[in-house]
């Protein structure tokens, strides 16, 4: 077992990686992770192999997030998990971070609680089913733009191809029907497959999906290590993504 920090020569093994636990991310959203995180992306190879991944994106020393989290099947119940949040976590410790936040998915909860992490709140995965179309490439530098704006004033929906659905988020919006016709715009008259996560907490977000005739897929909980951060809702129609929060 070798832990060591990923590269840019590390996409294609973190890709097929991510393939393989059935993820949506595409090699841009890697490169673009391995970017954000500031050489905070953790690998742990394992018989020739990227057997799991980690990942620390600091927004600020008020914020990080923790993403990418991911072992393939073959290397699960080794410690590799954990292994890796302890790098991500000691990174974030030595830099100031006062609050550490993540998704959690139901069968990787107790690792975080048993490493400090609260639950908050909800945090729903909605999706809606249709054959998956071609699109023109977004431009990720809008991306990379807001998550390192901080605070955002403007309104902005987002979305990115997917390895297997074109996702939708982030949406920041002031008011529902502002939403909806950001929202509306960007899924166009599409059919195809979509993702959209967000914060339940905020009804309206909901039920914008449910109008826009997406169903909830699955369920996570966002969860803090640290000071709690929780701020309004209200404006928040899609999240980022889950390794970006």
């Amino acid at each position: 077992m070798k832990v060591r920090k990923l590269v840019a020569d590390d996409i294609p093994g973190a890709l097929e990686l991510s393939t393989v636990v059935g993820w949506n991310q595409t090699a841009e959203d890697w490169r673009l992770t391995l970017e954000l995180s500031d050489e905070g992306c953790f690998g742990i190879e394992c018989e020739g192999l990227l057997a799991a991944t980690a990942s620390l994106i600091c927004y600020g020393r008020r914020l990080a997030w923790v993403g990418m989290v991911l072992t393939r099947p073959e290397f699960r119940r080794r410690g590799f998990a954990r292994r890796l949040l302890a790098e991500v976590l000691s990174l974030a410790d030595n830099r100031g971070i006062q609050t550490v936040k993540l998704d959690a998915t139901a069968q990787g909860q107790p690792l975080y609680e048993s490493l400090g992490f609260i639950a908050e709140q909800a945090v729903e995965r909605w999706s809606r089913d249709g054959a998956q179309a071609e699109r023109a490439p977004v431009d990720r530098d809008r991306l990379r733009e807001f998550l390192s704006r901080g605070n955002v004033t403007d309104e902005i929906a987002l979305w990115r191809n997917g390895r297997v659905a074109s996702y939708l988020g982030p949406c920041v919006s002031k008011s529902r029907e502002s939403a909806r016709q950001l929202i509306a715009e960007t899924l166009g008259t599409s059919g195809e497959r979509w993702f959209w996560d967000l914060l339940p907490e905020n009804r309206n977000a909901a039920q914008l999906a449910a109008e826009f005739g997406f169903k909830v897929e699955r369920p996570l909980v966002r969860m803090y290590r640290g000071e709690p951060l929780h701020v309004d809702q209200s404006r928040l129609y899609a999240i980022a993504g889950f390794e970006f929060g």
